[in-house]
């Protein structure tokens, strides 16, 4: 069972195309392609009937938190999915995340199956799914282009296009389709690195 643990912090921009082509020109000799130069990742976010997670971090809080299911690429039943907890915490976001098959979390979902493991990020993710009682919510899809810095890889930068979301058929195995949040031309850019280069973060602004 693979379990993954990240600690950073995270900045979002709004980029056009020619934009976002003259930041990578312009920073080209300090990053590279990432391991995943690209791919495409499917997510579906969890909420309670009022949506309360979500109005709460709309009021940008001290402490938020989010929980979703993450696939690259559309997935079968039987292929491995990331059930996350991403907490975000005087701007520092910890994210914390599991493997499992799609299958058995639907299983957990649908009828409150644990999956045979012992672990403690399980463990949180359950907790929060009973303390919220949380339930699928919405579908996100993106295509994402990855950079790494060259001289430290936790340093990383990602440009999001072809931004699809729906608040219905609320199954990753369903495939790609709906609202189209942003135009052929337009980027979501996130620059993402560990707290000692939040400096960094800041400063990558065009």
């Amino acid at each position: 069972m693979i379990q993954t643990v990240f600690n950073r912090v995270e900045k979002k921009y709004v980029l056009t195309k020619l934009q976002a082509e003259r930041l990578i020109k312009q920073i080209s000799q300090n990053i590279k392609s990432g391991e995943y130069p690209y791919s495409k990742i499917c997510n579906i976010y969890f909420d309670t009937k009022n949506c309360d997670l979500i109005r709460k971090s709309i009021e940008k809080p001290v402490y938020k938190e989010k929980v979703r299911l993450r696939s690259y690429g559309i997935p079968s039943k039987n292929d491995k999915v990331f059930l996350e907890i991403k907490k975000k915490f005087d701007g520092i976001v910890t994210k914390r995340r599991i493997a499992l098959n799609l299958d058995d979390v639907y299983k957990y979902l649908e009828n409150g199956i644990i999956p045979k493991v012992n672990e403690q990020i399980f463990k949180e993710l359950d907790y929060c799914f009973k303390k919220y009682n949380l339930e699928p919510s919405m579908y996100i899809s993106y295509e994402r282009y990855s950079y790494a810095g060259k001289e430290d890889e936790n340093f990383r930068i990602t440009f999001d296009t072809n931004i699809i979301s729906r608040d219905y058929d609320l199954n990753l195995d369903k495939g790609e389709y709906g609202l189209k949040l942003i135009g052929d031309n337009t980027y979501l850019m996130e620059v993402k690195a560990l707290r000692k280069y939040a400096t960094l973060v800041y400063k990558c602004i065009i």
